[in-house]
């Protein structure tokens, strides 16, 4: 259940492989840097704490996670959830949530759901990932266009209202420092893939706006001087009130960072052809996000794009991750204080690039043109997402799509008189159809197709009433019920009790089923029914209705 992956690469370790992934560790530490200190900004927290988090997190996340490659830290989808949190509760509200949160994980994976979030349905996924996008873009506008306005609204659409309302105030130096970050990225990679282009701009931007002294505002002007120690440890004092009350936003953390955390895994898997271990995934992200809110940090995840850029430079094993928190562990110690003069509209463009990519549009717009179910669990979702809040979103998103898994499953669940008036469906191409026997007038046959649970079992009900006159003989085949619930056990105990109060007797034909077996024999049906009136074949349960009428008759004949 919980066994580290640094273990496994370490028995095969070479210094090939250790070169590279020192070099791939360096490389990732870099990248990480502006984007630490970008996702925090957004969330509504100081700089530093993004850094904090990417170190702490990352650090543990690497030597104790479940997959070869991942690198742990702050992501944007965290960007909305925290930044909610602080708005409501605080910085203290947000610490404790991620303590709460980390505690949420590790009961995850050892309560070995790892597998079960991967089953998470994909436009669900889309839905809240396109709407954090959006969201993470309308956050940057303040920034990118160096607007001259108070606080930014927490609502989505006050916060364009109050855009709108101050465009006058565009700060035209600002917008050119942000237009220019965006173009940058875009561009570097043609040059070259090596060096990430979100640093570049950074070095450019930061460059130009010192030489030139450009009236726009920076991370010092805003937040001061960025701290170059680490803060002391403190474990939040946490009380059943507290806990009430942040339980809902701490388990969004939980769940968002167990989904992305091991879509990114899955990824990094086909990408190295490797088998994370989703589990001790939950587990050591649990871990983490306690360390991490201890030392004031932020929720973290595995990123996805920091983790491709550790796969495309030659990361192959943990040491990469473990390099990658050192990094950034010494440029906050050396280099730290130099961050406080990146222009806020520079970051501002990097998160404009990360929204875009972050947005999925071309997934979007293939889930939008498929089953219309999928389209209302995307839709649902994303403006849910994007107007109302992430832990709504993904309960009711949730919800409707089970619903809606529900409702397909109904449709395969048929309930059919073969008897009588009616037919057979598939009496042309089944060998085992009921019109290839000769049925007793006394006999009663339904079949029953699919699932027998909850949703589908008033479909057996409303078929029952069909039946104009009691039979001898009651028979219902269920070779092709795969599972059985407690709705569906009740109501065959309830067709028992009537068709037995009506002289009627009940057989069960072809219950192939193990999980079927297993839940009427635990139900005590099996033994009410009675063994002899539960076969295996059709042809058997047509010899076992001869014999009951037989037994009709010999006694009609005694009295």
């Amino acid at each position: 259940m919980f066994r580290p992956k640094l273990l496994d690469t370490l028995k095969d370790y070479n210094r090939q492989q250790f070169i590279k992934d020192i070099m791939a560790g360096l490389i990732v530490g870099v990248v990480a840097l502006p984007l630490a200190i970008a996702f925090a900004i957004a969330s509504g927290v100081s700089p530093e704490k993004g850094l904090y988090t990417a170190v702490i997190a990352g650090f543990i996340i690497s030597v104790l996670g479940g997959s070869r490659v991942q690198i742990g830290g702050p992501t944007g989808a965290f960007i909305v959830i925290v930044y909610g949190i602080v708005q409501q509760f605080g910085i203290n509200g947000l610490i404790i949530a991620t303590f709460i949160a980390g505690i949420i994980l590790i009961i995850m994976g050892i309560a070995r759901l790892g597998a079960i979030i991967k089953f998470i349905p994909y436009p669900l996924i889309v839905g809240f990932t396109s709407g954090i996008a959006l969201i993470i873009f309308s956050s940057q506008m303040k920034d990118f266009f160096g607007l001259r306005m108070g606080e930014v609204p927490a609502d989505f659409t006050d916060k364009w209202q109050s855009y709108i309302g101050n465009f006058q105030s565009v700060n035209i130096y600002a917008l050119l420092i942000g237009a220019g970050t965006v173009a940058v990225i875009a561009l570097w990679p043609k040059v070259t893939r090596k060096i990430p282009g979100s640093l570049i701009a950074l070095f450019i931007t930061t460059a130009v706006v010192q030489w030139l002294h450009l009236p726009v505002e920076t991370i010092g002007s805003r937040f001061g001087s960025i701290p170059s120690s680490f803060p002391s440890p403190v474990i939040p004092d946490i009380d059943f009130a507290t806990i009430q009350k942040l339980i809902a936003p701490a388990f969004t953390i939980a769940l968002l960072g167990g989904i992305e955390s091991l879509l990114s895994a899955i990824v990094a898997d086909g990408m190295i052809g490797g088998n994370h271990k989703s589990n001790t995934e939950l587990i050591a992200q649990g871990i983490a996000n306690i360390f991490s809110s201890i030392f004031g940090g932020i929720p973290a995840t595995g990123a996805i794009a920091r983790t491709a850029t550790n796969i495309k430079n030659g990361g192959r094993t943990p040491v990469a991750g473990i390099v990658h928190a050192l990094t950034l562990l010494l440029i906050i110690l050396f280099i730290g204080k130099w961050a406080a003069l990146i222009p806020m509209a520079a970051l501002a463009g990097i998160l404009v690039i990360v929204a875009y990519n972050m947005s999925e549009w071309e997934n979007f717009i293939s889930v939008a043109k498929g089953p219309r179910g999928d389209v209302a669990v995307l839709l649902t979702t994303f403006f849910l997402t994007v107007l109302i809040d992430l832990t709504v979103a993904i309960e009711i998103g949730m919800v409707l799509a089970v619903f809606l898994f529900m409702r397909n499953m109904i449709k395969f669940t048929d309930v059919n008189i073969l008897t009588g008036e009616h037919t057979d469906k598939e009496e042309g191409r089944d060998k085992e159809a009921v019109s290839n026997y000769a049925i007793p007038k006394d006999v009663e046959v339904f079949e029953i197709n699919g699932p027998l649970f909850f949703g589908a079992a008033y479909k057996f009900k409303d078929a029952i009433r069909f039946i104009k006159k009691p039979s001898r003989v009651f028979i219902i085949r269920m070779r092709y019920v795969p599972i059985i619930d407690a709705t569906g056990i009740r109501t065959l105990r309830e067709i028992h009790k009537e068709s037995k109060s009506r002289g009627t007797t009940l057989i069960l034909s072809e219950v192939h089923s193990k999980q079927v077996i297993d839940e009427l024999r635990s139900a005590r049906l099996l033994f009410a029914i009675g063994k002899a009136n539960v076969t295996d074949t059709f042809a058997r349960a047509l010899r076992r209705s001869d014999a009951v009428i037989n037994e009709v008759r010999s006694e009609r004949k005694l009295y």
